[in-house]
């Protein structure tokens, strides 16, 4: 028989092993006996077949055990509370353990691919009894419970099982199904009760400021598509339109749009719009809107915010069928300090690096995953394969990888801590993010990881292989800062900065780039795009349509955030919906034109995307005619087609401008960001069409004279 200090620490809810106590024992003389602790009831009785046993309390608190009627038989137990009202429920303490062995094995050793088929809630049936299996690792905690709305947030009521071999607590509770709102009730070694904390395998949560998890089932893995794995290749052409989704467009002004609102709207415009893919910042659940999902605590729940998890499921099928990929914006960097989130889980610093001089950023007030944990780094890998698997993304976007792989980023000498042989780099994280590009390569083929790396780290879209980070892209932030720094000055000041515009070709082919002008660069005081541009109204729109012309003509896959592609006047503001009002402005209506016009000559011209990140697929014509911030250059594709490409950055035409061509030929012009359908001043080639002659200029024995428009890009195809 157990001690009354047994029994009193089981009541008090502090004992930790509560299946040494409950459920069913043999006692001395080998009677089988069953313990329940029913926390509130006046009696409680044990049901077996037609039998029903009453039995005794053992504690005022609702500890009650008693003899079973028949021996090896299952019970069932039956509390009266003292309103008179009555609750048959099965025992969760007769059931044996949740885990498998194989699979404790893999927690341990911090190799099981996908722990989140077996940690979290998932409704099973165990003994022919339905209900949810409830597992959480927490190996430094001296007791752990589920608490719910099944037990009225009680952590005596339903103490865990610990799996002392891999840490993990578990508990099958039957009757407990998909809706159910739990979250989990920690003791630390010091007998302190932690905060509830929310699961972090949840894979449904409740909308903020709620922050309790929800039972939802597991959902089923989406086969991988040869179609997907072709448009996400490198060679494919890769235009990317990333969206907020809360702040897109609202309904009524005000509400978010649910994910089938989000799929009958948000879809076929940007199909319409001629985007390839769909990249969306993070839709993991965040509680603070703030953060735009960068601060995330739900790395396996997609956000309340727009419905149900198996509407994301829909959304990116309805993508599919209309031939756009779906990018995820992923944050495996850093998370919200939240009590009742991942920090300090179990009393320790358990996800995060114990030393704020490792696991504190002092940019975002968050904490930094312990990147050499291997439950850590199973279960980033896992969230990873997560998405990829059961919601059939095509890639993710990582962001703040710079973070990651220096110790000193953001920090002034003596707030970081030097790596085993000294230097800055996270040995940790490098370890972790080729760990996790080798998972996604083996397990999802089909899929891409882009890497959001704004510093000179070597080879991050190179094979692991070969010495790189394993990433498919990378973000190419040197470009967006050159280029952009470059549009925003006076154009008489252009000459004289020339090479903010040439110097991304000195690197362009070392890495697999996108080029991105993504929502980073329209917040915090930055302005529109359309804003940075100088000069009169006109000015304006003709510097952002030229910038344009620039970027899909520039070797790297291209990105640009929502309301970009209509010239969104006022800096973005993540509570309020784009301005759609303004494409009732001819000039606003003429960018959007533009954009959807480049889109469909890169879709279908090789030439424009087939050698993005082979220096064969470039030839410059002339880079240097800084006086009169002129570029000319040849895009290439691996059958020999060639566009030519003339960017005019000074509000001046040009007649009869000369560029030596690499081929003989009719050069006819594809798009002109002048022209008057875009908005602006209409000129350009007589008939659209310019032939070569055989006079030589720019080292060629063929050129071409051109009229170039001013503040403008014109795209030339060859023709034999």
């Amino acid at each position: 028989m157990p001690s009354d200090a047994a029994l009193r620490a089981l009541v008090e809810g502090r004992h930790a092993d509560p299946f040494a106590l409950l459920g069913p024992h043999a006692d001395a003389q080998g009677r089988r006996l069953v313990r329940a602790f029913v926390p509130g009831a006046e009696a409680v009785s044990v049901l077996t077949g037609a039998s029903v046993q009453p039995l005794t309390r053992r504690h005022a608190d609702g500890l009650f055990e008693g003899a079973l009627a028949a021996e090896g038989a299952a019970y069932r137990l039956r509390a009266r509370r003292p309103d008179g009202s009555t609750q048959e429920f099965e025992d969760p303490y007769r059931f044996g353990p949740v885990l498998g062995e194989l699979d404790a094995w893999l927690l341990a050793e911090g190799t099981h691919l996908r722990p989140y088929e077996v940690l979290g809630a998932h409704p099973r049936v165990l003994e022919g009894v339905a209900g949810t299996a409830f597992a959480v690792w927490a190996p430094n905690a001296a007791r752990a419970s589920v608490v719910g709305d099944f037990n009225a947030w009680d952590g005596r009521c339903h103490p865990m099982r610990l799996r002392r071999e891999c840490g993990v607590w578990e508990l099958f509770l039957p009757g407990i199904g998909a809706g159910a709102h739990y979250k989990f009730e920690l003791l630390d070694r010091a007998g302190r009760l932690l905060p509830q904390k929310a699961d972090p395998y949840a894979r449904r949560a409740e909308l903020r400021p709620a922050t309790a998890s929800i039972v939802a089932p597991l959902p089923p893995v989406v086969p991988p598509a040869p179609a997907r794995r072709r448009a996400n290749a490198l060679d494919a052409p890769v235009s990317i339109y990333e969206v907020h989704l809360a702040s897109w467009r609202r309904r009524e002004g005000w509400h978010w749009l649910n994910w089938d609102e989000l799929a009958e709207q948000l879809v076929p415009y940007a199909a319409e719009m001629g985007f390839t893919h769909l990249e969306l910042l993070p839709v993991s659940e965040h509680p603070f809107d703030g953060s735009w999902g960068y601060q995330t605590l739900g790395m396996f729940a997609p956000t309340a915010r727009h419905g149900e998890p198996s509407g994301l499921a829909r959304f990116v099928a309805r993508a599919h069928a209309a031939g756009l990929g779906v990018l995820l914006d992923w944050v495996p960097a850093h998370f919200p300090a939240d009590a009742w989130g991942l920090a300090r889980f179990d009393g320790t610093a358990l996800y995060e690096y114990a030393d704020p001089r490792e696991g504190y950023h002092q940019d975002w007030n968050t904490l930094i995953y312990n990147f050499g944990r291997t439950e850590v780094r199973n279960f980033l890998v896992a969230s990873a394969l997560y998405w990829l698997e059961r919601f059939d993304v095509d890639g993710l976007r990582v962001d703040a990888v710079a973070s990651m792989l220096y110790r000193d980023y953001s920090r002034r000498a003596g707030e970081w801590l030097p790596n085993v042989h000294g230097g800055r780099e996270n040995l940790e994280a490098v370890a972790f993010l080729k760990r996790l590009n080798e998972v996604v390569g083996g397990e999802r083929p089909q899929a891409v990881t882009l890497a959001e790396e704004s510093t000179a780290f070597p080879a991050v879209s190179r094979p692991t292989w070969a010495g790189g980070l394993g990433f498919h892209y990378k973000w190419n932030l040197g470009w967006m800062h050159d280029t952009l720094q470059y549009m925003r000055r006076d154009p008489i000041h252009r000459p004289y900065h020339h090479g903010e515009l040439t110097f991304g070709l000195v690197y362009a082919f070392t890495e697999n780039f996108v080029l991105p002008l993504s929502h980073d660069e329209v917040v915090h005081g930055k302005g529109s795009l359309l804003g940075r541009m100088p000069g009169d109204r006109w000015q304006r729109f003709a510097h952002l349509r030229a910038y344009y012309g620039f970027m899909w003509g520039h070797p790297g896959k291209k990105l640009l955030f929502m309301g970009g592609e209509f010239a969104q006047e006022r800096e973005w503001n993540h509570e309020h919906s784009l301005d759609w009002h303004l494409l009732e402005q001819p000039e606003h209506a003429g960018v959007q034109r533009l954009v959807r016009d480049l889109n469909a000559l890169y879709r279908t011209t090789p030439a424009l995307h087939e050698q993005d990140f082979d220096a064969a697929g470039f030839e410059w014509i002339d880079h240097d005619d800084a006086r009169r911030s002129l570029l000319s250059f040849v895009r290439r594709a691996r059958d020999g087609a060639l566009v030519l490409v003339v960017c005019n950055f000074a509000p001046v035409v040009h007649h009869g401008l000369r560029l030596g061509v690499p081929a003989p030929g009719r050069w006819v012009e594809r798009i002109n960001t002048d022209s008057v359908h875009y908005g602006g001043s209409n000129v350009g080639q007589p008939f659209g069409v310019a032939a070569s002659e055989p006079l030589a200029s720019h080292g060629r024995a063929q050129s071409i004279a051109l009229t170039v428009p001013p503040l403008a890009t014109v795209f030339l195809q060859w023709t034999p």
